[in-house]
């Protein structure tokens, strides 16, 4: 195990059509989770694919998506990681509480 990385935990390993190697597979397979990738079209035979997993996939890139729209995000001005975290941490909080409808939503610039 390389010393930067947590051990791999959960049920499946959902990733995209770029993770579609039977290295990758295997080693998936290895650690007892399920791979859930999309088959890479250059195979001569599609693997079978758990549609229903595989949109979580797409739920968390629409939530990265979105996460990039806080600017202290997308550039990360903070120094320290610490800080940083804690600014993942706040941008995280507004989009779920945007998304349960208890948030208020911004308002329009003030006219000039």
């Amino acid at each position: 195990m390389e010393p930067h990385r947590a051990p791999a935990e959960g049920a499946a390993f959902i990733a995209d059509t770029g993770h579609d190697a039977d290295r990758i597979r295997a080693n998936v397979r290895n650690l007892r989770m399920k791979p859930v990738i999309h088959s890479n079209p250059s195979r001569k035979r599609a693997l079978p694919l758990d549609r229903t997993l595989y949109r979580l996939r797409y739920r968390v890139e629409c939530f990265f998506h979105d996460l990039k729209h806080f600017r202290a995000v997308a550039t990360r001005h903070d120094k320290t990681a610490t800080s940083y975290l804690a600014v993942l941490h706040v941008a995280s909080m507004l989009l779920w509480l945007r998304s349960s409808g208890t948030a208020p939503s911004p308002s329009p610039p003030a006219a000039r």
